[in-house]
């Protein structure tokens, strides 16, 4: 298991065969393919490895190889001999992902790589498709065949990625069709957040240091903020943007999950069930928002033309595939509440938005004040409350801020900071999101990904939002200029409680 493993060397994928559906698409180039590369080049897959591609773009497997090679180098990638053994022997499949033919090909392939690369039956299909061809790529595998493993006590897992649904009826809709073909244990959800170690150190974090856990709670916490900030807009992806929106595309995913681990009780053990279990009570511990309260602790926003004069950037509605008078939110902020014993009373404001001034992803705990201060106020320099901050991206680390005297004669105190960084503190590199998480699904380790009841319950906080906004027609969108923080209203938001954003 993820946690459960003394030697990192001992994760080494079993033989199997990795089919990628959508092949041909950006983020199998941009992505799948590199993590894979890096994959064989660490020694974590072994010689008994097949790579198989399955797209509707006409290639030959040469063609493909090069495709791969081509975008390894671009990452960075080398020229090893593991690399070079897994090109040479590629595969790829044409066909459309609604076409039994295609299957009947597929087949034929992993056969032959069960004789001729020993991949001994093993099965892990990784669906880097547009959501809609999810359930048309299970029931073709089903259909054919495909969705068990080869070989006795063989296995096939297949890996889907965000966004599993478009709310909680057709994520339920999804899974009936995957859950026919698929068990639950061979269902592997991916959020490339939870790949990084940065969100992972959460749980060191917490449970391996002693000095955390006793003020990890309601009586030492006024409040938690999670960021995730972008400067891009959305980049040629109008299309898909205006069918999403900030709700679905990171709060019902990438913001829940990291706020599960954050604030989540101690798990009796590592093992990924144990995790899993504890992140679902946290997530049906969130009260869900109705009518009024999501009036008053929702926002949304809409970036509109800003930036300098020497890069104005294009508003929202002026984007390819943008309705000129789409209300679709570019930006949202959030207060929650958290109905048990550790959280009560402390409020959880989360924001994300594209077209801001810095890329980050951050987690901030920010302490009570303490009850008393014997100093006077001409002593007390820009002094915030104290904090603990975890940066996820771009910078990885952990930032402790308290009250420190300043150097010199008189007596006055302000904010100084401790900080810890990924990149200096340890030797070692960290892998990348996606190299962990498709080693994690060939080995069969669930940990870092999402369980059925995990989706069902974020759609379940984040549907009545979308929807309230969805059947608002009256009430007019925010607007925030490009490079800015967002919508006043979001400012307005947390202010009212006598707080702040902390940028």
């Amino acid at each position: 298991m993820a946690f459960e493993s003394s030697s990192d060397a001992a994760r080494k994928s079993p033989p199997c065969a990795l089919v990628i559906f959508g092949a041909s698409g950006d983020l199998t180039q941009r992505k799948l393919i590199p993590a894979i590369e890096r994959l064989a080049r660490r020694g974590r897959l072994p010689r008994e490895f097949a790579l198989v591609g399955v797209a509707r773009s006409h290639m030959s497997d040469e063609d493909f190889a090069q495709r791969c090679r081509d975008s390894a180098r671009r990452a960075g990638g080398e020229t090893s001999a593991s690399w070079t053994e897994i090109t040479d022997h590629i595969r790829y499949v044409c066909g459309g992902y609604d076409d039994p033919g295609t299957y009947d090909k597929l087949a034929d392939v992993l056969h032959e790589a069960d004789s001729t690369r020993g991949t001994a039956g093993n099965r892990v299909y990784y669906l880097a498709t547009p959501p809609t061809v999810f359930a048309p790529a299970v029931i073709g595998l089903a259909k054919g065949g495909l969705n068990v493993g080869a070989e006795p006590d063989s296995f096939a897992r297949v890996v889907i990625e965000k966004p599993f649904g478009h709310d909680e009826e057709s994520a339920k809709e999804l899974y009936t069709h995957i859950s026919a073909a698929f068990d639950e244990s061979d269902i592997f959800r991916i959020d490339h957040y939870l790949g990084k170690d940065t969100v992972q150190n959460l749980l060191a974090l917490r449970f391996a240091n002693s000095i955390f856990e006793p003020i990890w709670n309601r009586t030492w916490v006024d409040s938690a903020q999670i960021t995730v900030s972008e400067t891009l807009g959305v980049e040629g992806r109008g299309g898909f943007y205006e069918t999403a929106g900030a709700m679905r595309d990171i709060v019902q995913n990438h913001v829940l999950q990291v706020l599960s681990l954050f604030l989540m009780e101690p798990p009796t053990s590592f093992h990924p069930e144990a995790i899993r279990d504890e992140k679902v009570k946290l997530l049906r511990a969130i009260r869900i928002p109705r009518g009024e309260k999501i009036r008053r602790d929702a926002v949304r926003g809409q970036y509109t033309r800003g930036g300098t004069r020497g890069n104005l950037m294009a508003g929202y509605r002026e984007e390819p595939d943008v309705d000129p008078l789409s209300k679709t939110e570019t930006y949202a902020a959030l207060r929650l509440d958290i109905d048990n014993w550790r959280w009560s009373d402390v409020p959880i404001y989360v924001r994300t938005g594209k077209r801001l001034p810095k890329r980050m992803t951050k987690v901030t705990l920010q302490f009570r004040r303490p009850p008393h201060l014997p100093l006077f106020p001409k002593e007390i320099k820009d002094m915030a409350p104290d904090s603990l901050v975890l940066h996820v991206q771009p910078e990885e680390g952990i930032s402790l801020r308290f009250g420190a005297k300043v150097p010199g004669h008189t007596f006055q105190v302000r904010t100084a900071s401790m900080d810890f960084s990924y990149g200096t503190g340890f030797p070692e590199k960290s892998p990348e999101a996606y190299e962990r998480l498709i080693l994690d699904s060939t080995i069969g380790d669930p940990t870092l990904f999402i369980r059925a009841d995990e989706v069902g319950r974020s759609w379940r906080i984040v549907d009545p939002i979308t929807e309230y906004w969805a059947t608002d027609e009256d009430a007019p969108i925010p607007f925030y200029p490009a490079a800015s923080w967002g919508p006043r209203e979001a400012g307005e938001l947390i202010e009212r409680d006598g707080r702040s954003w902390l940028e």
